[in-house]
């Protein structure tokens, strides 16, 4: 019996020293974040989840970052192997917590880099999963910026379909999903109230005012979002995109 309690004992100190382990590894991993080293986040991240596996917060971190840098590899494959990766990070993540906002943020994040670029049967598939994991995360977190980020920009994509992906959402659905670009820009801006300096919400906000045929506010909200500093490695290339967006509208 003795045996038995000191085995039981050793297990659960090794627990408990693998547990705080894995707290300084996501520490640091939140440090090169900062930092705009995502790559060296990413690797402490996932060294975190071999100590402790169900971690969600490690688990939301390394799918978010997974699409982050998936968006920036040169190639198809190695964008696609980012984007599986991050799609298998929130799925575990939301094995442990079905309801769990940031879990099904990054999850819409991952289906949206996967799909709402495309076009066709893609797209159109994905739609109803992006919106159902969204609405979840709100619904569980209603200051999650980024959830309302992900809605602004599927309003978009969604009002933008054209003529023939229309036609296979009636064919799919048997009707097209509520969507607007006016629902898109309430969305952004819910986004920028509850964190004004997300370089990308900017960039997608200025984009719908424009398609609303709103080019001042557009060309404004692009100019100050110049101005803002970067905070993701990501911040730079969407802020050279702004310019070339500013050169055409002006």
């Amino acid at each position: 019996m003795k045996t038995l309690l000191s085995f039981v004992f050793f297990l659960l100190t090794i627990h408990s020293i693998s547990a705080q382990d894995a707290v300084a590894l996501i520490k640091e991993g939140d440090r090169l974040e900062s930092l705009m080293n995502e790559r060296g986040a990413l690797e402490k991240f996932k060294v975190a989840l071999q100590l402790h596996p169900i971690n969600i917060y490690a688990l939301n971190k390394c799918s978010e970052l997974c699409s982050r840098i998936g968006k920036r590899e040169p190639t198809e494959k190695s964008r696609g192997a980012y984007f599986e990766a991050a799609k298998t990070y929130a799925g575990a993540a939301l094995r442990i917590s079905p309801n769990h906002a940031e879990a099904n943020c990054v999850m819409a994040i991952a289906l949206g880099r996967t799909s709402l670029e495309k076009s066709g049967k893609e797209k159109i598939n994905a739609a109803k999963e992006i919106k159902k994991h969204v609405d979840l995360a709100i619904k569980s977190d209603p200051m999650n910026y980024k959830a309302w980020h992900v809605l602004g920009r599927w309003h978009y994509e969604i009002s933008s379909l054209n003529v023939i992906e229309r036609g296979a959402v009636k064919v799919l659905f048997g009707g097209l999903p509520k969507a607007s670009i006016t629902e898109s820009i309430k969305a952004f801006e819910k986004a920028k109230a509850l964190a004004g300096g997300f370089i990308l919400n900017q960039f997608e906000m200025a984009r719908a005012y424009k398609k609303d045929g709103q080019k001042a506010k557009a060309i404004h909200i692009l100019t100050a979002m110049l101005q803002q500093p970067n905070h993701t490695e990501d911040d730079e290339i969407i802020k050279a995109d702004g310019r070339k967006l500013l050169k055409e509208w002006k």
